[in-house]
């Protein structure tokens, strides 16, 4: 446990069992979280998958959570809010019911067999960018990269929004 709050973005994703309402759900857990606050959430994006062709869509959206638990406490509840919500680990990047991404925790950089930070995927994926510029576009990334200017560089059709940010307080009843 930190003693400072720290701002961790997390990515949520889903393309099973009706994504939206995984994705809303896995938002009011996040919400509850102990030593934890729930800032700032964007809206919700659709997008191809990156793994096998033959699944749905996936659902995204990004989180900031202003929180006190180390990168590793807040990875074991995310992962227990996954396993809540139906989450089978099976076929790399396969449908899944909801994935959690802790894609930064502060300026905090790790690599350990469980966890690695920044998140390695995070300069390159759309699902990411493009939500995360919604809530943070002048955030810079480890390595000097402006989110609003990656996010730009994205394909429009790449991360598609379709509806707007669930409400916070209508997360944490």
């Amino acid at each position: 446990m930190n003693g400072d709050r720290v701002s961790a973005y997390l990515g949520l994703g889903s393309n099973l069992a009706d994504p939206p309402a995984q994705l809303r759900r896995a938002l009011a857990a996040l919400a509850r979280l102990p030593d934890s606050r729930l800032q700032a959430v964007s809206g919700l994006y659709r997008s191809p998958p990156m793994g096998p062709p033959d699944q749905p869509d996936y659902v995204n959206a990004v989180a900031r959570l202003d929180t006190r638990l180390s990168p590793l406490a807040l990875l074991d509840r995310l992962q227990a809010i996954e396993r809540a919500q139906g989450r089978v680990r099976g076929i790399h990047w396969g449908p899944r019911t909801l994935d959690l991404d802790l894609l930064l925790h502060g300026r905090a950089r790790m690599r350990t067999e469980r966890l690695v930070l920044p998140h390695p995927g995070l300069h390159e994926r759309p699902f990411v960018l493009v939500p995360l510029a919604e809530i943070a576009p002048r955030l810079v990334l480890p390595g000097g990269a402006v989110v609003a200017e990656l996010a730009a560089a994205c394909s429009p059709d790449a991360a598609v929004r379709f509806a707007p940010a669930p409400e916070l307080g209508m997360l944490s009843v």
